[in-house]
């Protein structure tokens, strides 16, 4: 069983993975994310730490937020880490611009209620 008191600690570390690509990603383009091998492969880092925070979030609290597509982001870290070699950038991107930002505002707004 995941420990329900480190819940808080892990979307903690959703909301600082996502503000490490949306700070270093201003113009959100493909080239702008191939040019550079190292920040390619820090965004993909990054999704995955994100997907890791939410595959250690407890099952309640992912039962208790079903708005939240907690097994979509999961099975991405799974395939960034275990099936590397098929990651295509425009899903990367894709990620980037149309997903990380919802999930921001929902992990805050999650983050505020524990206050």
């Amino acid at each position: 069983m995941r420990e329900p008191v480190r819940d808080k600690e892990r979307l903690i570390h959703i909301l600082e993975a996502i503000d490490r690509i949306q700070n270093r990603m201003p113009a959100l383009d493909l080239d702008n994310l191939l040019q550079d091998a190292l920040v390619y492969y820090g965004v993909v880092k990054s999704i995955e730490i994100i997907g890791e925070a939410v595959y250690k979030l407890s099952t309640s609290f992912k039962d208790a937020h079903p708005q939240t597509v907690w097994e979509n982001i999961e099975g991405m870290r799974h395939v960034l880490v275990h099936d590397y070699y098929q990651i295509l950038p425009d899903r990367v991107l894709d990620v980037v611009i149309n997903d990380l930002p919802p999930l921001r505002g929902q992990i805050e707004q999650y983050l505020s209620e524990m206050e």
